[in-house]
């Protein structure tokens, strides 16, 4: 901006004052100064006028400023000290009565069937923003019109949360009749751990329908409610549930193939976060050894360790993938009949409800 135009903005509020200022991306500006001798970019000499408005000895009665960023960590301390912004809002991703909230206000806007379910799709869309929640919204709008119709349904709604997670169909895709049969049994296996474990989020939707993303398929669970504590027993069924597709592949077909590439950095992630975050391992205990750089974006991590204990958290993430693949598998193992009975019925009809899913998965169990 220049420290000219600082001077300006806040000589134009002081005369319209009562008013508010709003900087958004104050990083832009903001960041923290590396205290080099003799600093003088424009940026540095932005900040510093700010800081000199902010809290000078000049009178700043009724002018309020408001500040956002994603990066609260990169900011100068002196921003954030009692007198400039001395008070942080943090705007979390909205819980699931905030998600349905935000998608009836966005449904006001397009024409809709009557009796919408909304908690449902809210919980479908666990982990949403507000922004892609808007985003599912102008989907299911845009898929009624390009199929004929006035009004957006409920499977309009469901669909257009697949195409925010996985992308759209791929509809020139052609997968050969063995290819879709190992995509099948793959996704079967995720869904048949998952469901003979416990505390495990139910299985709603199983589909071998290639999507934008380079997805062959995928298993969709969705949990009743939000979660913001998961047991070292959850975490562990998680990774046994990622390692279900490779498992089926290897079970039937006595080889692997690249098509469990995601699962396996979703393993890897959530085995190290295990390790090295959340302190549940028995060789280190409560011990942190990595740290988040940025909470708000899902930020890298670094390790803060030796270069030897580096060695032995490969190890134990290498142990603990190797247990759950093993429990993952011997589940399969000792439920082959209902794993080919449903692959079989998913790739005749290439998507299935959880309720077609768990059907035959009870009727086995009568057999």
């Amino acid at each position: 901006m220049g420290a000219s135009k600082v001077r300006d903005l806040f000589k134009q509020a002081k005369e319209k004052a009562p008013c508010i200022v709003f900087i958004d991306e104050i990083d832009a500006i903001g960041q923290r100064r590396d205290g080099r001798i003799g600093g003088n970019d424009e940026r540095e000499q932005t900040l510093n006028q700010l800081l000199t408005e902010m809290d000078g000895f000049e009178d700043n009665t009724g002018v309020v400023i408001l500040a956002a960023t994603n990066r609260p960590d990169s900011l100068d301390p002196a921003l954030l000290r009692p007198g400039r912004f001395d008070r942080r809002v943090p705007v979390e991703l909205p819980d699931l009565e905030g998600r349905k909230e935000i998608l009836e206000v966005h449904a006001q806007k397009i024409r809709h069937a009557k009796g919408i379910d909304f908690l449902k799709i809210a919980r479908m869309a666990s982990g949403a923003s507000g922004a892609e929640l808007a985003n599912i919204v102008n989907e299911a709008a845009l898929r009624a019109i390009r199929q004929g119709r006035k009004e957006a349904n409920q499977s309009d709604f469901e669909e257009s949360i697949e195409v925010v997670i996985a992308g759209y169909q791929k509809k020139n895709a052609i997968l050969t009749d063995h290819e879709k049969l190992v995509v099948a049994y793959h996704e079967v296996g995720h869904a048949l751990v998952a469901a003979m474990q416990s505390h495990s989020a139910p299985v709603t939707k199983i589909t071998i329908v290639p999507r934008t993303s380079g997805a062959l398929g995928y298993t969709m669970q969705v949990d009743e409610g939000d979660h913001y504590l998961y047991t070292k027993e959850e975490l562990e069924n998680k990774i046994a549930t990622l390692c279900g597709g490779r498992c089926a592949e290897e079970l039937i077909f006595k080889t692997i193939s690249t098509g469990a590439s995601n699962d396996i950095a979703q393993a890897t992630k959530l085995a190290r976060a295990m390790i090295t975050q959340y302190g549940m391992s028995e060789d280190f205990g409560m011990v942190a050894l990595e740290n988040v750089n940025n909470q708000y974006l899902g930020g890298d991590a670094s390790l803060a360790c030796s270069s030897e204990t580096q060695t032995k958290i490969d190890e134990a993430v290498v142990k603990l993938i190797d247990d759950e693949y093993a429990k993952a598998f011997k589940i399969l193992e000792e439920n082959k009949t209902k794993l080919d009975a449903i692959a079989k019925y998913l790739y005749e009809k290439e998507t299935i409800s959880g309720e077609e899913f768990m059907r035959i998965l009870n009727e086995e169990d009568v057999k």
